[in-house]
């Protein structure tokens, strides 16, 4: 291909990914700020710890177990955009609802159809956003993305702050987010418009062997040791709350912190990961490991420190995985291959989240222990998985 020619592709390639990173950031700035309070609003209309924590968890669960499908039926179809579109209506559209919502079962059932409706989109945007990486180099790409999300996912919590501080209520903060809602659906809607194939964008058809390789698998299980091990903010928010740590209007601000932080970082190891590979997203998982003894023990700055390692982590999750399965899947199953992976990931999610909120019950220490020694367990699975490539 000439110079010129790999330039255009280049340059199309970037405004594509700049385009749905920009939706992905009103994305993110409303789900993420309600996230911010959703632990905090469960608590308010009289749910348990052991409630938030399954409400989280199966929200996390069929959020990733519904991506499986979503991410078939991308690639079996083609029809990639149409996919993406119903998933972004009914995640968007979830969150101001709860405005609406006057007890906790309702309630925890928005915050689930949320989660569904994002993992409706979700293989469909990655395999998307990895077409454009084959140009621009995945980790770069991601990390992007990444950035995009947490700059909506640190604004939205401010924007809940603010709020809070000014004596409005819960219900206030999730009406104001339909703006951002609508913004989002409108963005994709033009997005669909001007890159109506994305596929295009990555030339060849890539890897002839059929199925999933070790490897792949293999990272699978290294992403589910992470998943259990990572304390959702649900459950890290009912904690604030209880314990008194960290006042209510001042727990959106941490975690605006944590995505704000995440987010940078997701762009630089992002970076770094094209050029130096999984010796990257091994020290990064590694560092982010210990955040819970620092979340769950610590008082006012220690507890900040605790809330960027899980910013750092949560970064990771979802540029860095991407980035390392990206290359083990041909473009032809490339959703398929995200949305399997992603089920994996989700259902670990869940049975980590349900084990914790059991385990805050019983010993904070126990549910220290068992976050962070399977957090480092996962990196036993990256390392196997790097010597079956």
């Amino acid at each position: 291909m000439p110079d010129q020619q790999k330039s255009l592709t280049a340059a199309i390639a970037f405004r594509f990914v700049l385009i749905l990173g920009i939706a992905n950031g009103f994305a993110d700035f409303t789900y993420e700020g309600a996230r911010s309070v959703t632990g905090q609003f469960l608590g308010y209309l009289g749910a348990s710890a052991a409630v938030i924590g399954f409400t989280a968890g199966l929200g996390e669960l069929l959020g990733y177990t519904v991506r499986s499908f979503s991410g078939y039926l991308s690639d079996k179809t083609g029809k990639y955009w149409l996919v993406t579109i119903v998933g972004y209506t009914v995640n968007m559209l979830a969150v101001p609802a709860l405005a609406l919502a006057g007890n906790w079962p309702l309630a925890a059932g928005l915050i689930v159809a949320e989660r569904t409706g994002r993992a409706i989109r979700k293989p469909s945007t990655d395999a998307m956003l990895s077409f454009a990486g084959h140009k621009l180099g995945r980790g770069w790409v991601f990390g992007l993305n990444e950035a995009f999300d947490q700059a909506g996912a640190t604004l939205g919590p401010l924007i809940i702050s603010v709020v809070l501080f000014r004596h409005g209520s819960y219900r206030t903060g999730f009406a104001l987010l339909l703006v951002s809602a609508l913004l989002t659906i409108a963005i994709v809607f033009v997005a669909s418009s001007l890159f109506p194939n994305p596929r295009e964008l990555e030339a060849g058809h890539g890897l002839e062997a059929k199925g999933f390789s070790r490897s792949y698998w293999l990272y699978l299980v290294a992403g589910a040791f992470v998943a259990a091990g990572f304390a959702d903010f649900s459950l890290i928010a009912y904690h604030f709350q209880r314990s008194g740590s960290i006042a209510d209007p001042v727990i959106p601000i941490y975690y605006a912190v944590a995505m704000a932080l995440g987010g940078v970082s997701a762009l630089v190891f992002g970076k770094w990961f094209d050029k130096a590979g999984l010796p990257i997203l091994i020290a990064v998982f590694f560092t982010s490991a210990f955040f819970a003894p620092l979340v769950f023990f610590g008082q006012s700055w220690v507890v900040l420190c605790g809330m960027i390692l899980w910013g750092i982590g949560m970064g990771a999750q979802n540029s860095l995985l991407k980035s390392v399965i990206a290359p083990l899947l041909r473009r032809d199953v490339r959703a398929t291959g995200f949305g399997l992976f992603d089920t994996g990931f989700g259902v670990a999610w869940f049975l980590g989240s349900w084990v914790m909120g059991i385990l805050y019950e019983k010993s904070i220490l126990i549910l220290v222990i068992f976050s962070v020694a399977l957090q480092l367990l996962s990196l036993v699975a990256f390392a196997l998985a790097k010597r079956a490539d």
